[in-house]
């Protein structure tokens, strides 16, 4: 089972497209249109070949976009396989693309942040009801918060220590920070998306 994430930046047009798309290359990774397409404007397209990997990269897309004052990101993952390859990911086919692509049009319309589809409808129904009590915080991140998260995401074996040097703060300050990002439940609600994917398998 493989992950698509599509995506498109909120408030886009507020601030200078570079800024916006540079940062966004940063965490989608080396140029690589099989895997990664930046399309229409301020849409975007991310092929993850594990699919339990989806729910941490979407929150690292989120953390890193959220670092921009006055942006965000919408977010849909989709489950599935990817049954037609080319050489661009947005020409590219399968269930996973599919799920994908019709959750962010049906999430743009409810105004919704986050969510998931897959060929699961109680897997569907759990995470997304998860997802939104999720984004209550996520889509509240300060930049302070955000920079927090994703500087975690980004190097999982970074002590608190490391990250008060590289700040310039103390480790209680970090501390407090990770607490009202509240890191710790996303990394529950990962470990159990985690558990259920591989229980779809």
């Amino acid at each position: 089972m493989k992950s698509v994430i599509t995506g498109d930046i909120i408030n886009s047009q507020s601030i200078d497209p570079v800024i916006w798309f540079n940062a966004l290359q940063e965490v989608l990774g080396p140029e690589n249109p099989e895997v990664w397409e930046i399309y229409r404007g301020d849409e975007f397209q991310l092929l993850l070949p594990k699919a339990e990997d989806a729910l941490l990269k979407a929150l690292e897309i989120k953390a890193k976009i959220k670092t921009i004052k006055g942006l965000d990101v919408r977010l849909s993952i989709g489950l599935g396989t990817q049954d037609f390859k080319t050489k661009k990911i947005s020409q590219s086919g399968g269930s996973a693309f599919v799920n994908s692509g019709r959750n962010l049009e049906r999430i743009k319309e409810e105004k919704i942040n986050l969510a998931v589809s897959t060929p699961d409808d109680e897997f569907n129904a759990c995470f997304n009801l998860i997802f939104k009590w999720l984004c209550l915080t996520a889509d509240h991140w300060s930049i302070v918060s955000a920079e927090m998260v994703l500087l975690i995401l980004t190097d999982s074996n970074m002590t608190q220590e490391a990250i008060a040097r590289q700040l310039n703060i103390t480790q209680s300050s970090v501390s407090q920070r990770i607490k009202r990002a509240n890191f710790d439940l996303i990394i529950e609600t990962d470990h159990y998306f985690r558990q259920k994917i591989a229980a779809l398998k």
